[in-house]
């Protein structure tokens, strides 16, 4: 298996259009002039993605007041989003990559080590894309539970 490119602080971030839970398409050019932080998790409703998922949405109104929006990629069909952001009251967009092109294009779906073994999937990773499309964070194989609090620590908020 080869190793996914991995994106680094400066890099253009990669642009994307996605549906979200209800079929709409959102893009990375919807947050031009605002920071977001886009994060790719491997599945909705499972348990660690949903620590990490209601960790945003619990750090949300913090995040948002720093000028920060808040998006989850996963490659999880819209139907399963919906009832994931509906069980758990998210109110930021999730959106979907099935054929995992955009997990690909950011370096969050390739080689990782689970359970003791080598396999392919998704890589969770969080980023922050700054007001003009460059990435300011890039992190990789970051931890479900603490990862958001971890975050806002290191951006001050």
């Amino acid at each position: 298996m080869a190793s996914t490119p991995r994106l680094a602080a400066g890099d253009k971030a990669p642009a994307f259009s996605l549906s979200d839970a209800d079929g709409k398409t959102v893009s990375l050019s919807d947050f031009t002039g605002r920071k977001v932080v886009v994060y790719f998790y491997p599945a909705a409703s499972t348990p660690g993605c949903t620590k990490q998922a209601c960790d945003f949405r619990d750090s949300l109104a913090e995040l948002n007041d720093a000028g920060l929006g808040v998006v989850g990629i996963s490659p999880d069909k819209p139907e399963k989003l919906a009832k994931f952001r509906d069980a758990q009251e998210l109110t930021f967009p999730l959106l979907s990559d099935p054929d995992r092109t955009v997990l690909t294009e950011w370096g969050a779906f390739g080689e990782k080590t689970m359970y003791g073994k080598t396999v392919q999937g998704v890589i969770r990773s969080t980023f922050v894309v700054d007001e003009k499309g460059k990435i300011e964070v890039a992190q990789y194989n970051v931890k479900a539970t603490g990862h958001v609090a971890k975050l806002r620590r290191d951006l001050a908020v």
